[in-house]
């Protein structure tokens, strides 16, 4: 595997869902790693507080992520946050910074080859989480009890020496409604982009990384880092890549949902991440 830093013209992160077991924090800490870049968008979902509030779980690796995403803001790096539907606490202190985290409702990002994209979570147009929201909570819950199916699934398949497969995935392609969804969800995205005369539009939301045309505007999504470990990329030259960085690395999804359940818990807080991570700037971390 590579230990070459690659430096990238920008880089977009989204559901990240720190705070939850399904979160690959140290996929993402190795991503964190070996890639730099002028500007960093964490599109959303970075935290999960829908889950925190119901069960605390914060291992190290995560404190760690938050460390080293302000370690990229002192090298340099912008960093932009656009909260989603479960970190939407943070839409509070929107226009607001931290620890020089800029902190927007929305941004647009002008590429290198000149195209403008719109940059936003996308929960705006999921009409479940805008009109029910205890519906979008059953249908979270629904989500982390059929990742906790997977894991047992997929440790079936690796006794038998079968390699991993998510079910979740299969689900979205195969169940009709699920693709109808993720289609109008596109189709709206590109549309609001049309509307506000951009030539694309970069989101997460759905855990459904794809980079394609609709109808003359680029739609451009993320990916997650609880399944899929995928990124968005700018290379200088204005070019657009999505990263499966877990294929790239030949990580082990195995491995990392193990260690994921296994973690243990730390007493410390996002909150406290973000007012030590100070403390340990010259402090070789797991992060570093």
């Amino acid at each position: 595997m590579t230990t070459d830093i690659t430096r990238y013209r920008a880089i977009f992160l989204s559901d990240i869902h720190l705070g939850t077991r399904g979160c690959k924090a140290e996929y993402l800490l190795d991503f964190l790693r070996y890639t730099e870049s002028d500007t960093l968008y964490l599109v959303g979902d970075i935290v999960d507080g829908w889950r925190l509030r119901k069960n605390w779980h914060w291992p190290q690796a995560h404190n760690d992520v938050i460390q080293k995403l302000l370690r990229k803001v002192r090298k340099g790096s912008k960093v932009i946050f656009i909260p989603g539907n479960h970190d939407e606490f943070a839409r509070g202190y929107c226009d607001a910074e931290f620890g020089g985290i800029t902190v927007v409702r929305e941004a647009i990002h002008e590429g290198a080859d000149g195209r403008r994209y719109l940059v936003l979570h996308g929960d705006e147009f999921d009409g479940v989480v805008k009109y029910a929201k205890w519906l979008a909570r059953l249908g979270d819950w629904a989500y982390n009890g059929l990742l906790e199916v997977n894991h047992w699934f997929n440790y079936g398949r690796r006794r038998m020496g079968l390699s991993y497969w998510s079910l979740s995935k299969y689900l979205k392609h195969k169940v009709k409604n699920a693709v109808k969804f993720i289609d109008d969800f596109e189709t709206s995205m590109a549309d609001l982009a049309r509307r506000r005369d951009l030539t694309g539009v970069i989101c997460g939301h759905i855990h459904q990384a794809e980079m394609r045309d609709v109808d003359g505007i680029l739609y451009c999504n993320d990916g997650d880092w609880v399944e899929s470990c995928t990124a968005l990329v700018e290379h200088y030259d204005g070019r657009m890549e999505i990263l499966h960085w877990s294929e790239m690395r030949k990580l082990s999804m195995y491995d990392a949902y193990a260690g994921a359940r296994d973690g243990a818990d730390t007493a410390h807080s996002p909150a406290e991440a973000l007012a030590h991570a100070r403390d340990d700037e010259a402090v070789s971390t797991p992060a570093d």
